[in-house]
C-alpha cells in the first residue's frame, strides 16, 4: 500500500488504483511499456510479470508478504525486470498469460505470476506464492532463485519451454465452421440439472459464483421449451443468493462469490459487472413470474450502485474491496452487542433473530447478516426496514473498503443495460436517467475525436484502445436503452459501434472477434474467446447484439455475422455447452419464432399503453421499434419502416413473426392477444 515516507517507483505516475497501490514498494516496478522490454533485452534479464486488480484480497496478501519485503525486492531488482499490470485495464495481456497459467497448472486466478523472456514469451506461470516455502507450497524466493540459476546455466531449456507453451496455446484453438446441433440447448440444460444444488440453489459445490448469465439462459430455455424445471432452478438460486450473506442486507448489492455452498460467507469484494448482470437476472425473473420480490431486489441492487458506485459525472466505478483496515469483511460483520447498542434492546434482539446475528457468530467470531434459515416470507422485510436504515447509517461511520474508481467502458455497458431495463420495467425514470447519463459520459470522455472507443477513464485521463468486450457490452447497453426510450440516436450509436467492431476485430479467415483490435499493440498472440466466464464473452454478447440489431433495422448482414460467430466456435460450444450460456442465448434467439413489433404513434406518451404491455412480460425473443412524428431518423437506419403509419390518426401496433406480418391493431386488448 502507498506510504509517503518511502521512495516511490515508476508506478507513481500511473492512474490505475492497482498500480498506485504498489507505487511505494521497494520493487523497481515498471508498468507494461517499451522501456521495460528494452531494458530487459539490453541487460539480458528475464521479466517478472505480476497481474492483479485493486480489490483482489490475495493480491494484497502477496504484496504485503513479498513485494513490500526488502529481501524479495533485492533479488527482483538485481536479476529481473519487474512489470505490474492491472488486469482490468489490460484484459488483452491478462487473457494471454492466464491461458498460459491454466495450460501449465490446470487452473488460474489472481494475483497472476508470470516469468518470461524479454520478448514476452513465458516459461513459468502461477498465482499466489508466499515469500518462503510453506506447507508444501513453493515460496517466491525459492522460485526466483531457481529461475536466476536456470537463466544462467540452462537458458536453452527455458527458451525451449516457452516455445512449446506458445505453440501449444496457439495450436489448440482450432475453430470449426460447422453447423451447431439442434439439441445443444437441451444438452446444456441437462448439464445444469446434473450440477444443480436443490437445497441451496446454484450449481456445483463451494466456492459458488452467481454467474447470472447462466440464469438468463435458463429463463430463455424455459420460455422456448416450456420446461418449468428450468424456471424453478432460476427461482431457487435467486432466492437462495438473496437470503445468503453474499448479499449485503444492510447496504445492498452482491459480493463476488460465496466460499461455501450455502451462499453464507462471501469473498466480500463487490464488482460492478456482477451487480449489473444480477440486476438484469432479477428483473427478468420478475417479468417471468410477477413475484414482486425480484423487482424490489433489483431496485435495491441498483440503489446501491447509484449511491456508492456512481461518479458525479455519471460513469460507474469498478469495485469495492473485500478488506477494510486490512481485515477481510470487517466492514460488513456484526455482534449482538453492537446491534443492540444501535437499536436498543427490543429492536436489537428482533433484528438479531431475523438476520441470524449470534454471540458465536458465523464468520471469525462475528456475524454476517443472512436469512438462510429464516422461514419468514420476503414481504416481512417491510417490518425491519426502519431499523435496518439505522444500522446502515451507523455502518457508514466505519472505515469503508477501498473503492476502485476506474470507469471501464465494458462494465459500464453492462450497468447501462441494467439501468435501462430497470427504468422500463419498474417505470422509475431515475434508472433511465442514470443509464442516459452514463452513455453521455462515455461518448464525451471515452471516444476519441476520430471515433475510436477507449477502454478506461480515471482522474481526468482516458486511455487504452477499447477491446472487443468494450464494444460488445456498450452496444448491449445502447440496445436496451433504445428499447426503453425509443430515442433513435441510441440505435444509431449501436450500429456505428457494431460496424467499427467488425472493422477492427473480425477474423476474416476463421470468423469471430479477436480480443484486441488490429490497431492495438500486437502481443505474442491474438486470441479469440467464446467462453462465458465471470462476464460473458465479447463474441457471445456480439452474436446476440447482431441478431437483435438485424431484427430492429433490417440489417441482415449482421445476423449473418452472428451466425458466423456461433459456427466459428461450434466445436467448443458442442463440447461443453454449459460453459457457453450466453452464446446459447444468441442461438435460442436466432432459432425462436420471435416477434418484431413496430408501434406507430404521434408521441412516446401516446404509445405508452402498448409499451407497458410489452414490458410487463418476459419476451426475450421480441424486438420493438417506435415510429413517431414522421420518424425520419429511424427510417434512415431501418428503411423497412417507411411503410408504417398510424391508423386513422390513432396509435397502432404492427406485429410480425415467422416472416409474416399481421394487420395493424389499435386496440390494446387485441394487441395483447396477438402477443400471446
Amino acid at each position: 500500500m502507498t506510504n509517503p515516507d518511502r521512495k516511490s517507483n515508476r508506478l507513481i505516475n500511473e492512474k490505475s488504483p492497482y498500480l498506485l497501490q504498489h507505487a511505494y514498494n521497494p520493487v523497481d516496478w515498471y508498468p507494461w511499456c517499451d522501456e521495460a522490454f528494452t531494458k530487459a533485452k539490453t541487460e539480458d534479464k528475464p521479466i517478472f510479470l505480476s497481474i492483479g486488480y485493486s480489490t483482489c484480497h490475495w493480491c494484497h496478501v502477496m504484496e504485503h508478504e513479498s513485494f513490500e519485503d526488502p529481501e524479495v525486492a533485492e533479488i527482483l531488482n538485481k536479476h529481473f525486470i519487474s512489470i505490474k499490470v492491472d488486469r482490468e485495464e489490460r484484459p488483452d495481456i491478462d487473457h494471454i498469460y492466464m491461458e498460459v497459467c491454466q495450460a501449465l497448472n490446470g487452473h488460474g486466478g489472481w494475483p497472476l505470476t508470470i516469468i518470461m523472456t524479454p520478448d514476452q514469451k513465458p516459461f513459468f506461470a502461477g498465482t499466489y506464492f508466499p515469500k518462503n516455502d510453506r506447507m508444501g507450497i513453493q515460496g517466491l524466493m525459492s522460485i526466483l532463485n531457481a529461475v536466476v540459476k536456470a537463466w544462467e546455466t540452462k537458458r536453452d531449456d527455458l527458451l525451449d519451454s516457452s516455445r512449446q507453451i506458445i505453440e501449444y496455446i496457439a495450436g489448440r484453438k482450432r475453430e470449426c465452421r460447422g453447423e451447431i446441433s439442434k439439441d445443444v440447448a437441451d444438452t446444456a440444460f441437462s448439464y445444469f440439472k446434473q450440477n444443480f444444488d436443490p437445497v441451496y440453489g446454484g450449481f456445483g459445490t463451494a466456492p459458488k459464483f452467481p454467474t447470472p448469465h447462466n440464469l438468463m439462459f435458463l429463463l430463455r430455455y424455459w420460455k422456448s421449451s416450456g420446461k418449468k424445471e428450468a424456471l424453478n432452478m432460476v427461482e431457487k438460486t435467486l432466492d437462495s443468493m438473496y437470503r445468503g450473506g453474499i448479499y449485503d442486507h444492510i447496504g445492498f448489492g452482491f459480493c463476488r462469490y460465496s466460499t461455501d455452498n450455502k451462499w453464507l460467507v462471501p469473498h466480500f469484494e463487490k464488482m460492478l459487472y456482477d451487480n449489473a448482470l444480477l440486476a438484469i437476472a432479477y428483473l427478468e425473473a420478475w417479468q417471468a413470474t410477477k413475484k414482486d420480490k425480484y423487482r424490489f431486489i433489483a431496485r435495491d441492487i441498483l440503489t446501491y450502485v447509484l449511491r456508492t458506485m456512481t461518479s458525479p459525472e455519471g460513469g460507474f466505478f469498478c469495485a469495492e474491496d473485500a478488506d477494510s483496515e486490512g481485515i477481510e469483511g470487517k466492514f460488513y460483520v456484526w455482534s449482538p452487542d453492537e446491534i443492540e447498542k444501535v437499536l436498543g434492546e427490543e429492536d436489537g434482539k428482533k433484528f438479531c433473530q431475523y438476520y441470524d446475528i449470534t454471540e458465536k457468530g458465523n464468520f471469525e467470531g462475528k456475524s454476517i447478516p443472512n436469512l438462510i434459515y429464516s422461514s419468514l416470507p420476503y414481504e416481512s422485510i417491510d417490518e425491519i426496514k426502519p431499523v435496518r436504515e439505522k444500522l446502515f447509517l451507523y455502518r457508514e461511520n466505519r472505515v469503508h473498503p477501498h473503492k476502485d474508481d476506474k470507469i471501464l467502458t465494458s462494465w459500464n455497458g453492462l450497468m447501462i443495460a441494467a439501468m435501462a431495463m430497470a427504468g422500463r420495467i419498474t417505470e422509475d425514470d431515475a434508472f433511465t436517467e442514470a443509464s442516459k447519463k452514463a452513455v453521455e459520459f462515455i461518448f464525451n470522455k471515452l471516444v476519441r475525436s476520430d471515433g475510436r472507443l477507449l477502454a478506461r477513464y480515471r482522474d481526468g485521463e482516458s486511455n487504452y484502445l477499447a477491446y472487443a468486450e468494450d464494444y460488445a457490452f456498450l452496444t448491449f447497453g445502447l440496445i436496451e436503452l433504445y428499447e426503453t426510450t425509443y430515442d433513435t440516436d441510441y440505435l444509431k450509436k449501436a450500429l456505428k459501434l457494431s460496424d467499427d467492431l467488425l472493422k477492427l476485430f473480425w477474423d476474416e479467415k476463421d470468423g469471430g472477434l479477436y480480443v484486441y483490435g488490429s490497431d492495438s499493440e500486437q502481443l505474442i498472440m491474438r486470441p479469440k474467446e467464446i467462453y462465458d466466464g465471470a462476464t460473458p464473452s465479447a463474441n457471445s454478447v456480439t452474436a446476440l447484439n447482431f441478431m437483435r440489431l438485424s431484427r430492429l433495422t433490417g440489417r441482415h448482414d449482421l445476423e449473418d455475422k452472428a451466425n458466423e460467430i456461433i459456427k466459428a466456435f461450434s466445436d467448443e460450444i458442442e463440447g461443453y455447452p454449459i460453459a457457453y450460456a450466453y452464446a446459447l442465448m444468441a442461438l435460442l434467439f436466432g432459432r425462436a419464432e420471435g416477434q418484431e413489433i413496430v408501434i406507430t404513434a404521434e408521441s412516446l406518451n401516446e404509445a405508452k399503453p402498448f409499451i407497458t404491455i410489452l414490458n410487463n412480460d418476459f419476451r426475450p425473443f421480441t424486438t420493438s421499434l417506435l415510429l413517431s412524428s414522421g420518424g425520419r431518423e429511424l427510417k434512415e437506419i431501418a428503411p423497412f419502416t417507411d411503410n408504417y403509419t398510424t391508423v386513422n390518426g390513432h396509435a397502432a401496433a404492427y406485429v410480425c413473426e415467422n416472416f409474416s406480418c399481421k394487420a395493424p391493431v389499435t386496440d390494446i386488448k387485441e394487441f395483447s392477444s396477438l402477443l400471446k
